[in-house]
């Protein structure tokens, strides 16, 4: 199998799935596909939906002692949880990435999907997933944490595409080398250019993964329900579920 890499799902942490997850429907005419009981032995609920062929994910903590609330309270609820990448082999991406030092945090074995989640404190500024689905090299084939029929919840009236993925860091040029080995993409700059979206390091006072990138039908119009659902609408942009919005 030839290798490749792809954005497969960015997952956001919340205190709670209301109102973000209706936010983000309401707001960039998305739908939900799946909410997922296996995350319930993680303490945690979930709902999906896809933006074209990449899912956005939100948890939230319904218990204690919980790896996303241990998330929260670090960051104050600021910057994105996990990068989730689909690849021809994860257990590769983890080998390579334990030997830069970079520890694997949990296995996800399901069959057909297998999965392996690298630990946040070494990757740095969010955790990074790897995962491949036997028989679905087809970006619109299963893929089984998103639900038996994710692709029919594909809309894009509103909402065309993820775009990009931005990372805030005080040594951008550094965090972008590291997520680059882990990954397997040289930087372009500060840049991860992936088939599917651009992963692009910033200056910030601390490492999180601090905003999403989206092509719209109709900037003027989302902002307009953004703000009409109370959120500040700064430019092209407006925070929700600890990352910012930006729509273009």
């Amino acid at each position: 199998m030839a290798p490749y890499m792809r954005l497969r799902q960015i997952c956001l942490v919340a205190p709670q799935l209301a109102p973000v997850v209706s936010d983000i429907a309401e707001i960039m005419g998305l739908t939900v596909c799946y909410r997922d009981g296996n995350v319930a032995k993680y303490g945690l609920e979930n709902a999906l939906l896809p933006v074209d062929t990449i899912l956005l994910e939100v948890v939230a903590p319904f218990k204690g002692g919980t790896t996303a609330g241990r998330f929260i309270e670090k960051t104050g609820g600021r910057g994105g949880y996990m990068a989730i990448f689909c690849c021809n082999d994860p257990d590769d991406r983890g080998r390579n990435a334990n030997a830069m030092g970079v520890r694997t945090a949990n296995v996800i074995d399901h069959a057909p999907y297998h999965g392996v989640q690298l630990h946040p404190r070494d990757c740095r500024a969010a955790f990074i997933e790897f995962n491949h689905t036997e028989g679905s090299d087809d970006i619109l084939g299963p893929y089984p944490p998103a639900g038996p029929d994710w692709q029919q919840f594909i809309c894009k009236d509103v909402t065309q595409a993820l775009t990009a993925v931005e990372m805030q860091s005080p040594d951008p040029q550094g965090l972008a080398e590291h997520w680059g080995k882990i990954i397997g993409v040289a930087p372009s700059g500060a840049e991860l250019k992936l088939p599917n979206a651009t992963f692009r390091f910033v200056k910030g006072a601390s490492e999180i993964m601090s905003a999403l990138e989206f092509r719209v039908t109709d900037v003027a119009r989302m902002l307009h329900v953004a703000r009409e659902r109370g959120h500040a609408v700064a430019g092209n942009e407006f925070l929700l579920g600890g990352v910012t919005f930006r729509v273009s």
